[in-house]
This record gives C-alpha cells, sequence and structure tokens, in this order.
C-alpha cells in the first residue's frame, strides 16, 4: 500500500473515531464523512468493519450505549469542519517537517 492510500485510511479511521465521540451510528458516520469530508461511503464503510474486527468489545458495549445527549446535525457539521481543518493544518506541518529533513 502506497504511503498516500495508508494516510488516506489513517484519516478516515481518525475521522471516524471523532464521528464514535459523537456517538454517532455508522450510518451516520457515513453520512456526515460524505456530506463533509468527500469520502465515499463504501470507505467508511469498509473501514468502520475492520476497525469493529480490531475491536470487538468496544463496539459491542458502543452499540448497546444510547446517549440522550446527541448533538444536533449543525453542530456535527462544524465538528467535522474543524476536524478537517485541523487535520489538513497537522499535514501540513508535518510535509514542511519532512521536507526540512531533507
Amino acid at each position: 500500500m502506497s504511503d498516500s492510500s495508508a494516510s488516506y485510511i489513517h484519516l478516515v479511521q481518525h475521522l471516524i473515531e471523532k464521528c464514535l465521540i459523537f456517538q454517532m451510528t455508522k450510518e451516520e458516520c457515513m453520512e456526515a464523512l460524505s456530506k463533509h469530508a468527500s469520502i465515499k461511503p463504501v470507505i467508511t464503510a469498509t473501514v468502520w468493519k475492520e476497525l469493529v474486527k480490531e475491536n470487538k468489545e468496544f463496539f459491542m458495549e458502543y452499540t448497546q450505549s444510547k446517549n440522550k445527549d446527541r448533538m444536533t446535525e449543525e453542530e456535527t457539521s462544524a465538528m467535522i469542519q474543524k476536524m478537517i481543518s485541523d487535520s489538513k493544518k497537522s499535514d501540513e506541518v508535518g510535509s514542511s517537517k519532512e521536507s526540512d529533513k531533507e
């Protein structure tokens, strides 16, 4: 797998983990990442499936728990945009540090 593919999958995993913090379902996460980060739902579903395989106990508890204080779509949208922005800034800093080493 190329570095860019691995970093893309890592980004999707990171965004899914953020969705989990906000108690989103798989479907909500797929929709949010599609809408706000232009990530195809099949990619999100595939990465989600692998996360479930690696963390069965967590996901069993996660699916059973219900959070009554769920965020509104507007709040979720704002948070995802911030996550994407922060991720891009982090990538830019990492890229500049790597080019400084060369």
